[in-house]
């Protein structure tokens, strides 16, 4: 392949991108022919990553990263797009870890671990890529959310917090940056079979199950990034991952605060 072939290629920047969400999505851009930067603190996971990609038709460029170092990321985001032709298709904000148990009997440092991955690695990811995406035609950038946005979670409270961080920047940037051409949306899925979720046992998930798979997100993903005639003409933001996550998200929509509420503590057995 020439350089020029290899520059015309679209390019998706995943965080996170060893295992589980992110490894699925980058091989899914990777069967489209993208330039896939995947990053990650996980290198032997990456290691593989990259000869899979090749092997399934995409090119590959990954790296190490740590979500919560602005100098990193500025360096990863700026080198990857430069490598990629001096653009950045799409931005996957998808790193984060997933704490559950009682509030008061996790530790303190663990909370705010949480917090740096989950929100500040967004808040970096975000601020780096910004002038690639600018510069870059019908740019996108996906932020992984998660179905505890809907309502906070019993046993998931700060990671449902998180979440609802995430939740609130994607629609503020997706009217901000309306005037850049970027679109900005968020994933909503609700529990995922992946290594986050291997000892995750809470009342949702005995009510509700682990049933998405990691490729069940990817392939969501994909799809959101390239929406259908009425979503691009609803402006679809947010995208329910699944049919549960779909049921709940609409019934939140309608139901009364204290019916929603109600229903989130059955699910909870709490």
């Amino acid at each position: 392949m020439t350089g020029s072939q290899q520059t015309a290629r679209k390019a998706v920047f995943i965080t996170g991108a060893a295992a589980g969400i992110g490894r699925a999505t980058a091989l899914a851009f990777a069967r489209k022919g993208f330039t896939v930067g995947g990053y990650d603190i996980n290198e032997s996971g990456l290691e593989s990553l990259a000869g899979e990609i090749e092997r399934v038709g995409g090119r590959a460029i990954v790296g190490h990263l740590d979500v919560t170092d602005p100098d990193e990321m500025a360096q990863r985001v700026g080198d990857f797009a430069r490598a990629a032709g001096n653009r950045l298709d799409i931005l996957i904000n998808n790193a984060g870890i997933l704490r559950a148990g009682r509030f008061e009997e996790l530790d303190l440092p663990g909370h705010l671990r949480e917090i740096d991955i989950n929100v500040k690695g967004v808040v970096n990811g975000l601020y780096a890529a910004f002038p690639y995406l600018r510069d870059t035609p019908g740019s996108v950038v996906v932020n992984l959310s998660s179905a505890s946005a809907i309502y906070g979670q019993v046993e998931l409270a700060n990671y449902s917090a998180t979440k609802f961080f995430v939740r609130g920047i994607t629609e503020a940037l997706d009217l901000e940056w309306q005037r850049h051409g970027i679109r900005v949306i968020a994933m909503w899925p609700l529990y995922v079979r992946t290594g986050m979720t291997a000892n995750i046992k809470t009342g949702t998930t005995e009510s509700l199950g682990i049933r998405l798979t990691a490729e069940d997100v990817a392939e969501a993903i994909v799809k959101a990034t390239e929406p259908s005639l009425l979503r691009r003409a609803l402006h679809q933001v947010h995208f329910p991952v699944g049919t549960q996550t779909k049921a709940l998200a609409l019934g939140s929509r309608f139901s009364p605060g204290w019916l929603t509420r109600l229903v989130n503590k059955k699910l909870a057995h709490s």
